[in-house]
């Protein structure tokens, strides 16, 4: 999920899909412009054209290594790359040399402590966001709720209940 505009505060956010309604609605949570990476398998040049050819200064990647590699080729220089997720399998070839062009940090980024957590949870809290909730499935319907996650492509977070 690409982000930039031109140095400017704020960010102009890029959300990249394969679904062109999960682009419309992060479009009505304020994403400014989506990328349908199944229609643009080059998207990283969408995102270019979108920001004048300077590129994203801070990239959420949850993909793997095809999206990672179109990933660096969407990065401004100097950018940061951060690693969430690796959804997309282990095969794939990544250029180091396009690492070095860009002068790009790339950051993993790993499941938190509790403690984490809780700030997170927190900050969540005095600010006042609410995260996006795709579903909410009672504790005793774990499997299910997995099975959503395998085959369901949820927009947003699947949650499970413990008090249900």
């Amino acid at each position: 999920m690409p982000c930039s505009w031109q140095g400017r505060p704020g960010a102009r956010v890029i959300v990249t899909s394969s679904s062109d309604e999960k682009l419309a609605r992060a479009k009505g949570l304020g994403a400014h412009h989506g990328i349908n990476y199944r229609d643009n398998p080059d998207w990283s040049s969408a995102v270019l054209a979108l920001t004048d050819g300077r590129g994203a200064d801070h990239i959420i990647e949850v993909g793997g290594p095809q999206s990672f590699a179109q990933s660096l080729k969407a990065s401004a220089r100097g950018a940061q790359i951060n690693v969430i997720g690796y959804l997309g399998g282990s095969e794939g070839v990544i250029n180091p040399l396009d690492i070095f062009r860009r002068q790009v940090k790339a950051r993993g980024i790993p499941v938190g402590s509790r403690e984490s957590f809780e700030a997170m949870n927190r900050a969540l809290a005095v600010n006042r966001l609410r995260p996006v909730i795709d579903r909410v499935f009672p504790w005793a319907e774990a499997a299910q709720a997995f099975r959503h996650l395998e085959h369901g492509s949820p927009f947003g977070k699947v949650v499970l209940d413990h008090t249900q």
